[in-house]
């Protein structure tokens, strides 16, 4: 099914020279994913550098977004944070401005239990009508949200998908065999999209999408076309510009592509810094 699109690129911010957001730049960029095959974005995620935006910047984001992006593709807001009163307050806020979903990251930092992981999403999504995307990123919020965990959660009436990047198989494996109806799961990792694929996934939330957005769907359509042999080897050629663009801290290496390729989206904000040139000329390299 794919309710938000078998390709959702997780969205750079653009910034100006003044590193403000820049709306201009931001609606090209919009333009550009859509182009490539892109059929949903993730505004202010950890790729959109959420935790430099400050709350009303998000907002003001989120609202620009949807205004120019509506019936261009689906948008999904990034409220979620390690505070679950503030991410209630953040997720109720957004609803009037017409977003399609919200994507919640598991608390990081805090390091709660299961326990803690289950009560704190089964608040926020209780708060919103809206449909919630999970987020389990182990690797950023220093805590895995288990296979049971996430299944307890599935139960919710608007939990409605996941977006995963445990980097365990089994685990996601075992999500898919046992979610009920309707409830689908998202690769996190460009690296993992084709073996979450071949276990039933649905799609992939993405960052080399907005460098290879146009082969990435090649290979999502071959994959689901049941040309498996042809997404095998499009996958493969992908994988220099799947791992590179993380071989510094992300979306650094992102946003210079982008920018090497006529895409202008500004630098970074503190405490992330600008790539020094020997790391730009390997980035440059993953795509000539």
């Amino acid at each position: 099914m794919a309710r938000f699109g078998r390709l959702v690129t997780a969205m750079v911010t653009p910034f100006n020279d003044q590193n403000q957001i820049d709306y201009d730049k931001t609606e090209r960029l919009i333009d550009h994913l859509v182009a490539s095959g892109s059929e949903g974005v993730v505004v202010s995620g950890t790729t959109g550098e959420s935790p430099t935006l400050s709350h009303t910047e998000k907002l003001e984001l989120f609202k620009h977004v949807v205004s120019y992006a509506k019936g261009k593709c689906q948008v999904l807001a990034g409220t979620g944070s390690n505070d679950t009163a503030a991410s209630i307050e953040f997720t109720q806020a957004v609803k009037s401005i017409g977003v399609d979903g919200v994507m919640l990251v598991a608390p990081y930092y805090s390091r709660p239990s299961q326990e803690g992981l289950y009560a704190h999403f089964k608040a926020v999504a209780s708060a919103t009508e809206l449909p919630v995307m999970l987020y389990n990123v182990p690797a950023r919020s220093a805590v895995n949200m288990t296979a049971e965990t996430t299944l307890r959660l599935a139960q919710l009436p608007n939990v409605v998908c996941m977006k995963e990047a445990s980097g365990n198989l089994s685990q996601i494996a075992q999500i898919i065999e046992h979610a009920p109806d309707g409830f689908e799961v998202y690769s996190g990792d460009d690296s993992l999209t084709l073996p979450i694929l071949s276990i039933g996934g649905v799609g992939i939330v993405s960052v080399a999408s907005h460098i290879v957005g146009r082969q990435m769907t090649e290979m999502l359509d071959a994959f689901f076309a049941g040309n498996t042999k042809e997404a095998a080897s499009l996958h493969r050629r992908l994988m220099p510009v799947f791992e590179g663009l993380f071989a510094y801290p992300s979306p650094g290496p992102t946003k210079e592509a982008l920018n090497k390729l006529g895409i202008d989206v500004g630098g970074v904000r503190l405490p992330l810094v600008e790539l020094t040139e020997q790391e730009k000329a390997f980035v440059h390299s993953l795509f000539v």
